[in-house]
């Protein structure tokens, strides 16, 4: 049999499972990892959902836990081992201040929730993210899914796209499907926007194989689908075709693949965000929730500073500052901000008092998070840390507090029980609670 596409391994695999694994996915230059992995047991499904206000996500997670007291939460007032080595700037909000290293976000302020009394009990990196990813503390008997692959389960793709992205790459074993199947997990691009020859791995059919190759092997495989699903006649077979269906619609779809396409962005807006990791990341995340991914998940720079916080923060700081708030502003302008929920979190907060070499250490106790859009408030702050900034004040949110708005924002109910392997039913959160002061009234 003539090759229909260069390589095809066709002729030298006989078993439907090397088929499939090699034939489709090495012919085609595929890999799709985790979004469309072959160990997906699950069928395809349709979910009755409530509407909800946010029709996207877009998390922007600062890893190594960033000082509060240098970014949303300033001590201007505190003795200067605690106050740190910045001032506080005024902010959109009257009587609000933020660290003086993010003027573009004060500016901003006006379209954001600041919370300001964040705590768990988690002072381990690990734990930490555990917990901002998942909604749940760490459990040896459990792994939990991340908050891209519940909204990945219950609401499905849309216009061909996979509901959950990674910007550029997973960014941690917590960011996964957990006790889901793993055609939950996220796609992840394999490189970073802010490349001069940024492409998408896997969106292009590789030379020598055009559309009308590509649709012929599609048949193929369909056939042999036939031939070894009359043999084996597993449930698992028509789970898994469900999958590669996705695989084939995002390929084959312009318009899928144009939603990845930073080319396409005028050049003053690429300035505007800026030319680097922080700016062009968070560009590429817009066009792909205005383009229907429902959760698209970014890192930024690395935020763990026990030495030197001033250096830190002075070199990370103004891209991350200035990208955040064109996020902000181009979605405010573009009509998008009141149907995307923003997010900006960390794993947790530092330590009240700088250290004997400029940092500040781990610190759960309190740290701030951000939220813009999505139905949340405007130029409003929730809560309050002490005047050390060492413990909550005032109006304390849970992780679990935390995740169960952000779900009721884009309409799941987080009480839902899902199933885990063995059939036992877990929550999407257990316990916490809508916070309504966070949210705005609906006309």
């Amino acid at each position: 049999m003539k090759p229909i596409c260069p390589g095809n391994p066709l002729d030298r695999y006989s078993s439907r499972r090397e088929f499939l694994h090699v034939g489709l996915l090495g012919g085609l230059g595929l890999t799709l990892p985790q979004f469309f992995s072959q160990k997906a047991q699950a069928a395809q499904k349709f979910y009755e959902l409530r509407e909800g206000v946010a029709q996207g996500i877009i998390h922007i997670f600062l890893p190594g836990g960033i000082a509060h007291q240098e970014s949303f939460d300033p001590k201007p007032y505190a003795p200067a081992e605690y106050r740190g080595p910045f001032g506080a700037i005024n902010t959109k909000i009257p009587g609000v201040q933020f660290g003086e290293r993010l003027p573009e976000l004060a500016q901003m302020a006006d379209k954001m929730t600041i919370i300001r009394s964040m705590s768990h009990g988690e002072a381990a990196h690990e734990r930490g993210t555990h917990n901002m990813f998942t909604g749940y503390r760490p459990s040896p008997a459990l792994e939990y899914p991340s908050y891209g692959s519940v909204i990945s389960h219950e609401m499905g793709s849309k216009n061909n796209l996979p509901p959950y992205v990674c910007v550029p790459s997973v960014p941690n074993e917590f960011a996964g499907s957990g006790y889901l199947s793993s055609a939950y997990g996220p796609f992840a691009l394999g490189s970073d926007p802010a490349n001069g020859n940024f492409q998408v791995r896997d969106l292009n059919l590789p030379n020598g194989c055009d559309e009308f190759r590509f649709s012929r092997r599609r048949s193929l495989l369909e056939t042999v689908d036939s031939h070894f699903r009359a043999l084996e006649k597993s449930d698992a077979i028509d789970a898994m075709d469900a999958f590669y269906q996705h695989a084939y619609k995002l390929i084959s779809s312009e318009k899928a693949r144009e939603a990845f396409n930073l080319k396409a962005e005028p050049d003053a807006l690429k300035d505007e965000y800026g030319r680097n990791e922080a700016g062009q990341r968070m560009l590429l995340a817009r066009r792909l929730i205005e383009a229907g991914t429902r959760f698209v998940s970014l890192t930024v720079g690395g935020w763990d500073h026990h030495d030197n916080i001033k250096g830190a923060f002075e070199g990370q700081m103004p891209s991350v500052d200035k990208a955040i708030a064109t996020l902000i502003r181009d979605l405010d302008r573009r009509g998008m901000l009141d149907s995307t929920l923003v997010m900006v979190t960390t794993e947790f907060g530092r330590t009240p008092k700088i250290n004997p070499t400029g940092g500040r250490d781990h610190w759960p106790s309190v740290f701030s998070v951000v939220m813009a859009g999505g139905g949340f408030k405007q130029g409003y702050v929730h809560g309050s840390s002490d005047a050390l900034g060492g413990g909550v004040d005032t109006d304390g949110v849970t992780v679990e507090d935390l995740s169960t708005t952000i779900y009721n924002q884009i309409g799941i109910t987080s009480d839902k029980e899902l199933m885990a392997p063995g059939g036992r039913p877990i929550e999407i959160v257990d316990g916490g609670q809508v916070l309504d002061a966070l949210l705005a009234k609906k006309a």
